[in-house]
């Protein structure tokens, strides 16, 4: 990315907020708006691009503010067809997002940190440790550079954003927000809500926060049906315990059609028992859900692995027959390390 410490970036900035730093400029609120209208447009650097600014604005914006965006980024394609991308930051840090393309839709695996503090036990990425949250801007421009790197490559227009990438998005909830309110303004990158949805491993009262404030979907990581077992598996059961957690996806405000996706992680020997799947649809009794069922990605000296595809297909059938909606989600990008649990970017070498 490219920029000067002591100037905006305008991409760090919601309408609101750019609507006040334009009067910090003796500029009308409106002069706000048209700039947003036109950041988010792609080949859009220059601010004299902007042709419906009066001219004299135009001039005296470069010496205040500059629009960041990813450039020097690195790509790699898997034989099923995702693309993962590096992107690395101005403080040497890489993070990294994942285009998924699929026949009814095109799916791009946003990260909201740098590393993550969770500690999940079977995620690469949760393994690195923490580094620090995303800002505004590094958020929205990864969106941004994935969706000019379609266009150059005739890869067709972006549709879904899922933040499931690096990091725990509700830990850097400030950031998400506005991010958020970016990716959902009609002049910004204008996706609609339903086309959004945000993961957390359970962090209960940013979770409740984010459904008071936004109408985004919400997926929680569970990959467990108890307490002893989840803990195990993921450190912050010790703070929000199922019972807490399932409570606050039980009073998760929702449209009437909007469901909770369940994500459940299946390790071998671990969770994937017939006893433990019927445990879990007692569980989730209800809560207007559904549930992704997905295998272990292997990755690096993990010591967990993957059941065999009989279990998996068990386990669904025992949830679907208490009436469930579960899917079995295929993992994309496991040649390239860019499946789920996978993703690890690195701080640069020098």
């Amino acid at each position: 990315m490219t920029g000067t410490e002591e100037k905006t970036d305008l991409k760090n900035l919601t309408q609101d907020e750019l609507v006040t730093f334009v009067e910090s400029l003796g500029q009308p609120a409106f002069r706000g708006r048209q700039i947003l209208a036109w950041i988010y447009r792609p080949g859009i650097t220059d601010f004299e691009q902007m042709t419906d600014l009066a001219k004299e604005f135009r001039a005296i914006l470069p010496a205040h503010a500059y629009m960041s965006r990813f450039t020097d980024y690195v790509t790699e394609v898997s034989r099923d067809g995702a693309v993962k991308f590096g992107f690395r930051l101005d403080d040497g840090f890489v993070i990294e997002s994942v285009l998924i393309p699929e026949e009814d839709r095109k799916t791009l695996c946003v990260s909201s940190q740098a590393g993550c503090a969770m500690g999940c036990r079977f995620c690469l990425t949760g393994s690195m440790g923490f580094t620090r949250n995303l800002t505004r801007a590094e958020i929205v421009n990864q969106i941004c550079a994935v969706r000019d790197w379609m266009l150059d490559h005739d890869g067709g227009e972006l549709t879904n954003i899922v933040f499931m990438g690096m990091g725990e998005p509700l830990a850097n909830l400030a950031n998400l927000l506005g991010a958020l309110s970016l990716l959902t303004e009609q002049r910004g990158l204008n996706f609609s809500t339903r086309r959004i949805t945000v993961s957390t491993c359970g962090l209960v009262p940013q979770m409740l926060e984010l459904g008071r404030k936004t109408k985004v979907n919400l997926a929680v990581s569970l990959h467990a049906a108890d307490n002893k077992s989840r803990s195990a598996l993921m450190p912050i059961n010790d703070r929000y315990p199922l019972e807490e957690l399932l409570m606050a996806c039980r009073n998760y405000p929702q449209k009437k059609r909007q469901r909770v996706m369940f994500e459940y992680t299946l390790l071998a020997g671990i969770n994937d028992s017939a006893e433990t799947a019927q445990r879990l649809a007692e569980l989730l009794r209800d809560i207007p859900c559904k549930v992704n069922l997905l295998s272990m990605n292997e990755a690096g000296d993990q010591k967990y692995t993957s059941p065999p595809h009989d279990r998996v297909l068990q386990f669904q059938k025992i949830l679907r027959d208490a009436g469930y909606t579960v899917f079995i989600r295929q993992s994309r990008g496991a040649d390239i390390s860019a499946a789920c649990g996978q993703l690890a970017g690195r701080e640069k070498q020098t």
